[in-house]
């Protein structure tokens, strides 16, 4: 297994000093956490490239989403290292496509840690398409990939396929699945991909990114647009859909929404963020901070996203949590019970 023993990567697997493990059952912290009315935090960063990103002009990402880069993989492994420090769970959610590249130890040691991986599908491909060119860049210009399969059938490989190729090279299963975009109303219109998700052995998803007002590109967010991101955080609660399948939504806004959309400085960003968060902590609420390493590592080289978050929680005491998505879906499901 490259440059770790089996062995050590056994009992990396089975302990971890937070209370959890990269796969399995939450630890006794996590569990107290879903059971408690403090507010969860969760910090997400989805393992794909982004267009647009390092430079405006780079939109061959669209094609090449798991073909991260340096920076992005050393991006992610310390911003990991950070949140693990400040007593939490960094959640990831990889495309498949990752597994290919020629040495996963970043990703080994991420899992090593603790943190959990997700499924973000193979190829980042749309899970509500309904035809070829919905699907995914790729299969609109290379459609003979798909070898006459109808678009439900690709669906349903590309989701099986990642699960595949993490298992093969890291040697785990995913942890939740995330849809690669946001839907405003998740997946409650889409009664078949819930069913063939469960069908995978997903009890829970990230699927629904709540609507939110924006601003011009390099305009500033003004009181009325940072106000409307905070109001937007009461429809990213989670909630279980009529058939048992529990959503846990994306809290806006996202850094594609900030700095591909709205073209945001970072400072910017970080009020939007600290405001979100201050009224998630004052409601008791979840927040589930969404970002790609890929976006961040030239927006924000110096994680003060990250650093921003893990100091409020830190500042709240008693009254937030850092924790994965799991402990989310938990506290969900006894909500239910």
């Amino acid at each position: 297994m490259n440059s770790y023993s089996r062995r050590d990567w056994l009992q990396a697997m089975t302990a971890f000093s937070c209370g959890g493990i990269a796969t399995g059952m939450l630890g006794g912290r996590q569990l107290r956490a879903a059971d408690s009315d403090q507010c969860l935090v969760a910090i997400t960063l989805d393992l794909e490239m982004s267009a647009n990103f390092p430079t405006r002009e780079m939109t061959h990402w669209n094609f090449e989403k798991g073909n991260l880069n340096e920076e992005t993989k050393r991006y992610s492994v310390e911003a990991a290292k950070r949140v693990k420090a400040a007593g939490g769970l960094l959640h990831f959610f990889a495309v498949g496509r990752v597994f290919e590249q020629e040495n996963t130890d970043w990703l080994k040691e991420i899992a090593r840690g603790g943190h959990p991986i997700g499924n973000h599908t193979y190829d980042h491909i749309n899970v509500t398409a309904t035809t070829v060119n919905d699907l995914q860049f790729r299969f609109q210009r290379s459609p003979w990939l798909l070898r006459g399969q109808s678009v439900p059938d690709a669906i349903r490989e590309n989701i099986v396929l990642m699960k595949r190729a993490m298992e093969s090279r890291v040697e785990l299963e995913p942890v939740g699945f995330r849809t690669p975009g946001g839907f405003a109303n998740g997946l409650k219109e889409h009664p078949q991909v819930r069913s063939l998700l469960m069908e995978l052995g997903y009890d829970w998803i990230s699927s629904l990114y709540p609507p939110h007002p924006n601003t011009q590109p390099m305009e500033e967010p003004s009181t009325a647009v940072l106000d409307g991101i905070v109001a937007a955080q009461q429809n990213a609660q989670p909630f279980i859909y009529p058939d048992g399948l529990i959503e846990i939504p994306m809290s806006p806004i996202s850094d594609i929404g900030a700095f591909r959309t709205g073209r945001w400085k970072l400072e910017w960003f970080l009020k939007a963020i600290r405001l979100s968060l201050e009224w998630a902590i004052e409601n008791r609420a979840v927040f589930d901070f969404l970002a790609h390493p890929s976006c961040l590592y030239v927006v924000d080289p110096e994680f003060r996203s990250i650093e921003l978050i893990c100091d409020l929680v830190r500042k709240a005491g008693n009254r937030a949590a850092i924790v994965d998505l799991r402990t989310f879906a938990e506290r969900a499901r006894r909500s239910k019970a």
